[in-house]
């Protein structure tokens, strides 16, 4: 788009590393302090989950043998927040290579500290 002065600059907001690194655990603690303990309780987030994840949630309560809102955690964070998903270090490892070269880019990288519950 910059090649076909459609844009001056290119914006880009991401997860910071401080995010990406602890996003599971950010996740978990949102759950507990929502009191999250099944998909009713989700459901005033806006968080309607497939069957798919409802089934890889109920695999991951019986072989780790853990609670609903560990399982779903786990399950949710690796399914919106995996590594295959944009975040800081992608994002620098694409810039150094010259992707996106030659438009002027402002990266922002979203750090965990403004995680509010």
């Amino acid at each position: 788009l910059h090649a076909e002065a459609a844009i001056s600059v290119g914006i880009i907001l991401t997860r910071g590393s401080s995010l990406h690194d602890n996003i599971r655990a950010a996740i978990l603690r949102f759950a507990h302090t929502r009191g999250v303990t099944c998909y009713d309780d989700l459901r005033p987030f806006g968080v309607e989950p497939t069957k798919r994840q409802e089934t890889a949630v109920t695999r991951r309560m019986d072989s780790a043998k853990c609670d609903f809102t560990t399982a779903w955690s786990e399950v949710f964070c690796s399914d919106k927040f995996g590594q295959a998903s944009t975040h800081w270090r992608k994002l620098e490892d694409r810039v150094r290579r010259g992707v996106g070269n030659p438009c002027p880019l402002l990266l922002i990288g979203i750090p965990e500290g403004v995680l509010t519950f």
